[in-house]
């Protein structure tokens, strides 16, 4: 069990499907997932759903043969923002976690080897398009091993650390690890990573770039902020009189006060005689800090 960066021959897309887990109900960024699932807050102006169905999309995966999405908490919402994009899989009930999810697509899933990505994985390499920095997953990859993306933990010998690195979001599974998992919860930790790390066969695939999980306000705000870089990102349907800096403004909102190091979501106000500074700034005057 070995961090590797090696690039050697990239796995077929044929023999690969790929599962965008957007199922979870996003309790730790409450109350901003009270209404929209978390898969569905937008990063950049841009659904965290969405961009890890642009990051699939670059390595060829794309459409419901080849692409899944699950869905459970206020999946109705996801499942209209997917549409034809993806197969759909609507979970009952309560969410069936990572390993549930994964079980539950079996029949879809049919055999192949399955790259997983958690729709609130936030990754950006500011030297590729989306797609091409997890490429390194399916590079030489021999159909049966584990392999998970990982960054260096600060401290190695910490909880939920694999070769001393943290997982980022996405992960390869082979079939037989995949096939005997049963619709019911469960998560792949304790079923899949585990095990197959236990039995040697379990790899870490170094991820050079830009990782946030956006569970928690603080680092929602900080893949915000690092996806406007060092200026402003505001979509062209808002409308600003007032002053931005180094904000995200979405789609429809109206800002006439001063926002700075802040999100505005699509559809929101900031009044003239708000000054909002590290917030997100949602629908219907909510306002969430990050402290």
């Amino acid at each position: 069990m070995t961090p590797s960066g090696e690039t050697r021959g990239v796995t077929t897309s044929g023999e690969i499907c790929a599962v965008v887990l957007a199922a979870g109900e996003g309790t730790r960024l409450r109350p901003l997932t009270e209404h929209v699932p978390k898969a569905l807050c937008p990063v950049g102006n841009v659904t965290l759903l969405g961009r890890a169905l642009a990051r699939v999309a670059g390595l060829g995966l794309t459409g419901p043969d080849t692409v899944a999405v699950n869905a459970c908490y206020l999946g109705g919402q996801v499942v209209d923002r997917v549409g034809s994009r993806a197969h759909l899989s609507v979970e009952p009930g309560d969410p069936l976690g990572t390993a549930g999810g994964i079980g539950n697509l079996r029949d879809w899933i049919a055999g192949r080897g399955v790259l997983v990505g958690n729709a609130d994985a936030y990754l950006a390499d500011p030297h590729a398009a989306p797609g091409p920095d997890i490429a390194a997953l399916l590079d030489g990859w021999d159909g049966e091993t584990v392999r998970l993306l990982g960054q260096p933990a600060p401290d190695p010998r910490e909880p939920g650390t694999f070769s001393g690195h943290r997982f980022v979001g996405f992960s390869l599974l082979p079939w037989q690890r995949v096939r005997d998992l049963p619709p019911t919860f469960g998560d792949l930790v304790r079923t899949v990573w585990r095990p197959a790390e236990a039995a040697g066969a379990l790899e870490v695939v170094a991820f050079p770039g830009t990782f946030y999980d956006t569970g928690t306000p603080g680092d929602y705000l900080a893949a915000n902020l690092h996806a406007a870089g060092d200026g402003n990102l505001i979509d062209p349907a808002a409308t600003v009189t007032g002053h931005c800096e180094r904000s995200v403004v979405g789609a429809d909102a109206v800002v006439a006060g001063a926002v700075t190091r802040s999100v505005v979501w699509p559809g929101a106000t900031v009044r003239p005689d708000e000054r909002l500074h590290g917030v997100i700034r949602a629908a219907h005057g909510l306002t969430v800090t990050t402290c």
